[in-house]
């Protein structure tokens, strides 16, 4: 196996009887899709199908040494029960665990052991010997016969593809106002959609989150945004509301989404807080389950309907008040609440979604999309409490610099910026700045970029050291975008390694995501890469806010988000105004930058990844 491990096949052939004679065969199949490990190819092992660690397990497995060879089951009637339990020996279990096993009317045995705290029972081939007696069904193909054996083959090829129909046959899914997302500047840098919620649909402006599981929208708030304004005049935010949809349902307690909350006695409705690693951020309210609104990923765009459970916020807090995700955060992480997760378990999509961020802020977003075959990739690593796209990487290049270092990182479409702890962030600045050409900016406290480069004024263009990683697969990274250019008012100008310096953990932000379709395949457990300027599937996406010719960077836009502290009216409440134009590659032209004020600059530093969800009542 993959892991080194040796899987010894004790039962790869059949013995078929026929009138005349004895034949053995090599029992396996020729498929045209898949690779799969019948029944035939685990007789003889005990196979362990962990969950939580995502992997197979197998040990060679002997009834009478497992269970004992003295093992006895002595039948014992229960006064009016109307079944016969059966008290097994000793040696079943350790002592002092306590097992028994029970057969109900149906004759089938189930067994259970206390101290394990596990629950299992007996499994029987269907055309095997205690089943035929418990049905009593005349007909069924003698065990070892020629028929046998083609009854076995052909329900595995009706099963087989039963399964490749309900999933790799599948059209991705994307929202139903389109599959564009645009980077707003304006509002955190973060990736934005337009999506549509509820019956009748209401449209949300949405910031679009890997790092993160919790889909949350503004709901009968006390505390959140209801509207922004810009040059172009106000914009008003809806507000969802469970009392204005007739598709809307609370979450009880009881859902398996709902976690562990405990519900007050009079009202069974599950409650969540969501806590971020901004200071101060936090979203709180009720868990609903209500329709979003999708279609297909191709040119049929057939409409689906999808329920989904996510967050009626009534109280947002800190950064969700100053300018990011205003309307709402679109949670796309590895845990069940997810809508990924959500969509894969109602079988309405593949357990897989793709991500596009275009070099001029246009990119795509498309659900049940596994990739292509010609794409880079890498495992996730998913031993962690709470799973996130988390890879490993094993170098750093920078220029022709290569750099041995092993190190994990988040990739995270909730962050604008890649955020590095040492000795990895001092390994890819100090190569960098071992390179760059142009005066080394002073230290500025204002300006959270720790390397920055002061360019002259009549300098039209320069070049960067290209900054590329190695993954743990072996593929390489090429980092399309690791600078930004920064121009102030005052007409000067400079170059920064787009990176900041984490105290905790490693991130792999939008900028270091720019110029690829990402694909989150939680399937195969990997990360996919390949590039592309994000125009290959092209579906409009009618945003609130303008973002300007597609053919450019999105213009900023100045605006000024209203929060409200209650349903009344609110006070505006300022907000910076301009930012940065991501540079073409290696020769940025200056002409193509764009004011960006101090103010801003302490924006960027805000980090949207989840950090833990609390239920509570």
């Amino acid at each position: 196996m993959k892991g080194g491990g040796q899987f010894a096949v004790y039962e790869p052939i059949i013995v078929i009887s026929t009138q005349h004679e004895l034949v053995y065969c090599l029992a396996v199949v020729k498929s045209a899709e898949l690779n799969i490990i019948g029944q035939n190819f685990m007789s003889g092992y005990r196979v362990v199908f962990d969950r939580e660690k995502l992997v197979l397990g197998w040990k060679k497995f002997d009834f009478a040494v497992s269970y004992g060879s003295n093992f006895q089951i002595t039948p014992s009637c229960v006064k009016g029960s109307g079944r016969t339990e059966y008290d097994i020996a000793d040696d079943f279990c350790p002592r002092p665990l306590h097992c028994r096993r029970s057969r109900p009317q149906t004759g089938l045995s189930i067994q259970s052991c206390d101290g394990f705290g596990t629950f299992g029972f007996d499994i029987h081939h269907r055309y095997s010997d205690p089943v035929k007696g418990i049905l009593d069904l005349d007909g069924l193909p003698e065990k070892g016969s020629l028929e046998y054996y083609t009854a076995m083959a052909h329900r595995d090829r009706l099963i087989r593809g039963r399964r490749l129909a309900d999933t790799v046959g599948s059209t991705p899914l994307t929202f139903a106002n389109g599959n564009e997302t645009y980077r707003l500047s304006s509002l955190g840098f973060l990736h934005y959609a337009n999506i549509s919620v509820g019956t009748p649909s209401v449209s949300f402006l949405v910031a679009l989150d890997t790092g993160s599981d919790l889909f949350w929208l503004p709901c009968d708030c006390t505390s959140c945004v209801r509207g922004i304004k810009t040059p172009a005049g106000p914009v008003d935010f809806n507000i969802y509301s469970p009392n204005t949809s007739s598709t809307s349902m609370n979450v009880p307690c009881n859902s398996t989404l709902c976690g562990q909350a405990q519900c007050p006695a009079t009202h069974n409705i599950c409650g969540y807080q969501v806590i971020y690693l901004s200071n101060g951020t936090s979203s709180t309210g009720i868990l609903v389950e209500d329709m979003l609104h999708l279609t297909t990923d191709d040119s049929q765009q057939k409409v689906v309907d999808a329920p989904i459970t996510f967050g009626c916020g009534i109280n947002q807090t800190g950064s969700f008040l100053d300018g990011a995700a205003p309307n709402g955060l679109f949670g796309l992480g590895m845990d069940s609440i997810s809508v990924p997760s959500i969509l894969a378990t109602e079988g309405l999509a593949a357990n897989s979604f793709s991500m596009c961020f275009g070099p001029d802020g246009i990119g795509r977003i498309s659900f049940g999309d596994k990739g292509s075959s010609d794409q880079g990739e890498t495992p996730f690593n998913v031993r962690q409490s709470h799973p996130t796209y988390n890879i490993s990487a094993t170098q750093i290049i920078v220029g022709e610099k290569a750099t041995n270092v092993n190190f994990s990182a988040i990739f995270d479409s909730g962050t604008s910026f890649t955020s590095l702890r040492d000795p990895v962030y001092t390994i890819i600045s100090e190569s960098f700045n071992s390179l760059a050409k142009e005066k080394r900016h002073p230290s500025d406290s204002t300006i959270p970029f720790e390397y920055c480069y002061d360019l002259s004024a009549n300098q039209t263009s320069f070049e960067n050291p290209p900054v590329n990683l190695t993954m743990e697969s072996g593929n390489q990274f090429y980092v399309t975008d690791p600078i930004i250019i920064i121009s102030f008012d005052n007409g000067s100008a400079m170059y920064c390694l787009g990176v900041l310096k984490s105290g905790d953990v490693n991130i792999i932000g939008q900028n270091f995501m720019t110029g690829y379709r990402i694909v989150f395949d939680r399937e195969k457990m990997v990360l996919g890469w390949k590039p592309s300027d994000c125009y290959d599937a092209k579906d409009s996406n009618t945003l609130p806010i303008n973002p300007g010719n597609s053919t450019a960077v999105p213009p900023t836009t100045t605006v000024e988000p209203q929060a409200t502290s209650g349903p009344g009216n609110g006070s505006p409440i300022a907000s910076p105004s301009n930012s940065q134009s991501p540079p073409s590659n290696n020769s940025p032209h200056l002409n193509s930058m764009i004011s960006i004020t101090h103010t801003l600059l302490t924006v960027l530093f805000l980090l949207f990844i989840h950090c833990f969800t609390i239920l509570f009542s």
